[in-house]
């Protein structure tokens, strides 16, 4: 059970990246699946989710600028990052988890040792976004 990131870099603000995150070793129908980040000094927040329904929610603070999408066949989402921002700077992390959907896994950063609950979370990839 594993979930790669990849895609992350460095970009100027105002500028755009795609982060993708390969699924292997389960179910992935069966899995609401999300986007965390972990900025230096600062908690993880989650971003943006998806369910297999295409279903999808996304934080205040990207909403308008990320947009996350799914490409099933490849196991894989992705989280389309526009107009970035100085504070979009952080590790980007894949999460995927079967008993929660996508509303239900944004919050879960807000609940103490939410993440931990997780089923899957992988390594993070790198976002600078330098002003």
């Amino acid at each position: 059970v594993q979930l790669v990131e990849s895609g992350g870099g460095s970009e100027q603000a105002g500028e755009s990246l795609r982060l993708s995150c390969a699924a292997s070793g389960f179910t992935y129908s069966n899995y609401a699946m999300g986007w965390f980040r972990q900025a230096p000094g600062k908690e993880r927040e989650a971003v943006a989710t998806i369910d297999s329904e295409g279903r999808t929610h996304y934080s205040d603070s990207v909403s308008g600028r990320f947009t996350i999408s799914q490409d099933r066949v490849k196991n894989t989402i992705y989280l389309q990052m526009n107009s970035l921002q100085s504070e979009d700077t952080a590790m980007y992390y894949c999460a995927a988890d079967d008993s929660l959907g996508p509303q239900a896994l944004l919050r879960i950063p807000k609940i103490p040792g939410g993440i931990e609950t997780l089923d899957v979370l992988g390594q993070g990839t790198l976002v600078t976004v330098s002003s």
